[in-house]
């Protein structure tokens, strides 16, 4: 009985120790999954930001365009 009492024993603590070192693996992997999340966020930012500027200026350059008049519309009307 004290043998099985002790073979109890190590067994557990190997699986202590088993879970410890998954523990720190599947914490390596969070720590390299959030600098990754970082990353994705600080780019898209950038490329918000970018198209938030493209969109101001295509929105002057729609305004900076002279209106066609009128009778250009008609030259092509009766070309």
């Amino acid at each position: 009985m004290a043998v099985s009492w002790a073979r109890d024993a190590v067994a557990a603590i190997r699986k202590i120790v088993l879970i410890e070192e998954r523990m720190e693996a599947l914490t390596a992997q969070m720590k390299h999954l959030a600098d990754g999340y970082t990353d994705l966020d600080r780019r898209l930012v950038r490329l918000e930001a970018k198209f938030d500027l493209m969109e101001k200026m295509a929105a002057l350059v729609r305004t900076a365009l002279p209106a066609k008049s009128q009778s250009h519309k008609n030259k092509k009307k009766t070309s």
